[in-house]
């Protein structure tokens, strides 16, 4: 497919386009297809803009198995974009071992073009957002005292900036290459904006491998949804003999005998990735393309690609090859003094690596001075040379040259929970508790998930094992209710270690948060009820459980407490009636994108209104919060024939839309919508 066995990363300007220096183009074989389809989307896109054109967006697919040439024709989209007048190009590529790191492929995406905003433009591009949007793209830190962010506050947030970005750097071409290792919190955004794309005058290019293998379990349902949404999807299939053909004789000469030819397109079974790597062995090792050496090329092709510890030794001797995986290690755009440091070798010594790596064609500079694999196979490849002792004891200096150099511990995070556990290790314990509070500070929930679950297995001292159970049981409240409540109910075990009478207080509060969630009003009432009852040095935190278990109704087990029940014609008339049930969804008082103080179902006190009800006010209302789906409640008086009262109100009636309700097709979510 090509003749060249790599491209250069074009870099970005200080407007935070592409710059301007158009790659090199790459000669594509068997791909005149592709090449008209994805012509025809940036001519259309810039010519309809110029036209007065908005709402023009497509999106441009193009799928195949390893190697098959998907980063090289995203080369040619770039360089054919780059080529528009007043067009903007951003890029981005995922990476096997930064597929854990949050917002790893949107930082690279937007950041350059954000960070080059004038003040005033930014603060007009980010609108209400920047609190949220700001700290989850790197752009600034979160303020003091922030709360966690939710994950679908960013994404309405990021909507909202790039249908105000997108006019102002339009014609906006937006290509991701590998987006199977993206994160899965880029990866959410990339496939809901997919959808909104043909209102916005952009053009999103994606590249995937088409084997649902390569995938993440958890980033499948993404991989089907930009699937059934692009406009131009292309799958790539392999080369043709004859292309191949003519790649061995210009390489050779064409003194490439056909019997060659053909066993060399078997052998790599119309790969160019492949193809390239072993037409560079076939050079090196001075074999001649005749029909008597053909023979020879399947163990020659073993050797192109390195796929064993012995074969790359054998082409870069131990040195190099361990700062090979250092960068194996840190994934795309490579610091050689960072890489230089993790494989424990001096500048010279590290120039000398990078010398010979290029001379391999392992690895190519970026116009930024940073490296790069020449293609991901080779990175993938070398990393899994590493015997699992060197992977973890090379992942631990990674993570303290990554904090040293001043890169923070959310990009050093990734490194430490691939670290060696069981030794008890208090320091690890500490960065690895601070890198998941820094995590949930950008709505990235999942990821503060891997670290707690990193340090319980260090494992944390016996005194603060229970604090780190209930950081990370507060860390997957309600994404997955079964393990928020095992979580919960081990930090509140006294086995397990003492918890802080505050820390016991707001534990079972939240248990009681997730079990009413899940249709377990009377357990919620009973746990609130018995920690209460424990409870007597904190007379607020007392009331604010008393006031959660009347709210969850009668406890399943209750034998000093009566509660008295609601009047029965009220129940069945609340029943009946769509008005009587308040919305649920998240508070609509909380910050923009912040996650819900608690995601719970209404109270039953603010669907059934009895007196008592009335007068004691929803559990986060006593405790001087408020409740989810309490403030949406409509104030009414209580009537004592409430049967006839939902007579009156008109079938199908609702009082107040809910907070949580989605707004229109095409609208732009605004700080309100998110806000409670």
């Amino acid at each position: 497919m090509t003749e060249q066995g790599h491209e250069l990363r074009a870099g970005a300007g200080a407007d935070g386009r592409e710059s301007e220096t158009v790659p090199h183009r790459v000669r594509l074989r068997d791909r005149d297809a592709e090449l008209r389809s994805a012509e025809a989307a940036v001519e259309k896109l810039c010519r309809e803009f110029a036209a007065g054109g908005t709402e023009i967006g497509e999106l441009l697919t193009f799928s195949g198995r390893p190697g098959i040439g998907k980063t090289s024709l995203l080369h040619e989209v770039r360089r054919i974009a780059k080529l528009r007048e007043g067009a903007t190009v951003l890029f981005a590529r995922g990476g096997e071992r930064q597929s854990n790191e949050p917002y790893h492929v949107l930082r690279q995406l937007l950041q350059p073009v954000l960070g080059s905003l004038e003040p005033a433009e930014f603060r007009q591009v980010m609108g209400t957002w920047e609190e949220v949007v700001g700290p989850a793209m790197g752009l600034k830190q979160p303020k003091a005292g922030a709360r966690r962010l939710d994950p679908q506050g960013v994404r309405d947030g990021l909507d909202y900036v790039l249908t105000q970005l997108a006019p102002r750097r339009a014609p906006l071409v937006m290509i991701v290459d590998d987006l199977h290792w993206s994160d899965l919190e880029s990866l959410a955004w990339l496939a809901s904006f997919a959808l909104r794309a043909s209102e916005l005058p952009v053009l999103l290019v994606f590249a995937y491998r088409d084997d649902i293998a390569d995938w993440q379990p958890e980033a499948q349902e993404h991989q089907a949804a930009v699937t059934s949404l692009a406009t131009r999807r292309h799958e790539l299939g392999r080369l043709t003999l004859v292309s191949v053909t003519d790649m061995v004789r210009a390489e050779l000469g064409d003194k490439a005998e056909d019997a060659f030819c053909y066993e060399f397109w078997n052998v790599v079974n119309g790969n160019p990735f492949e193809a390239v790597a072993l037409l560079n062995q076939v050079r090196d090792q001075e074999l001649d393309p005749v029909e008597e050496n053909s023979q020879q090329l399947r163990e020659l092709a073993v050797d192109a690609t390195g796929t064993t510890l012995t074969g790359w030794l054998e082409r870069l001797g131990a040195s190099t090859l361990r700062f090979a995986w250092a960068c194996a290690m840190l994934g795309t755009d490579i610091r050689p003094d960072l890489a230089a440091r993790i494989s424990t070798q001096s500048p010279e010594a590290s120039r000398e690596s990078i010398k010979q790596l290029r001379k391999q064609r392992v690895l190519t500079q970026t116009p930024n001075g940073n490296l790069e694999f020449v293609h991901p196979l080779i990175g993938s490849s070398i990393y899994n040379t590493m015997k699992e002792s060197t992977k973890t004891g090379m992942h631990g200096v990674a993570a303290a040259e990554i904090e040293n150099a001043g890169l923070g511990l959310l990009a050093a995070s990734r490194h430490l929970v691939e670290t060696f556990p069981g030794e008890g290790d208090d320091r690890t314990v500490r960065k690895l508790r601070k890198a998941a509070q820094e995590h949930l500070l950008i709505g990235a929930p999942e990821a503060a998930q891997r670290c707690l679950h990193r340090a319980l297995a260090e494992p944390p001292d016996d005194d603060i094992r229970a604090e780190v159970l209930y950081e990370l049981g507060c860390s997957a409240l309600l994404t997955d209710p079964m393990a928020t409540v095992n979580q919960l109910k081990l930090a509140l075990d006294p086995d397990e270690g003492p918890l802080r009478p505050s820390l016991r207080v707001d534990a079972t509060f939240r248990l009681s948060e997730v079990l009413a969630h899940s249709g377990q009003l009377g357990e919620a009432a009973r746990v609130c009820q018995d920690e209460a009852e424990q409870t007597e040095d904190d007379s607020a935190g007392r009331l604010r459980l008393e006031a959660a278990a009347f709210s969850c109704g009668t406890p399943t087990a209750s034998p000093r407490r009566t509660v008295r029940p609601a009047p029965s014609g009220w129940a069945s008339s609340a029943a009946a009636s769509p008005a009587a049930r308040p919305p649920t969804g998240p508070s609509s008082h909380c910050a923009p994108g912040t996650s819900p103080c608690a995601a719970s179902p209404p109270p039953r006190c603010c669907a059934t209104r009895t007196r008592s009800s009335t007068r004691a006010g929803c559990p986060r209302a006593s405790a001087g919060r408020t409740a989810p789906g309490a403030s949406n409640c409509p104030p009414r008086s209580v009537s004592r024939t409430p049967t006839a009262t939902a007579s009156r109100r008109p079938s199908g009636s609702s009082a107040t839309p809910s907070s949580s309700s989605r707004s229109p097709a095409g609208a732009v979510p605004t700080a309100a919508s998110r806000t409670s």
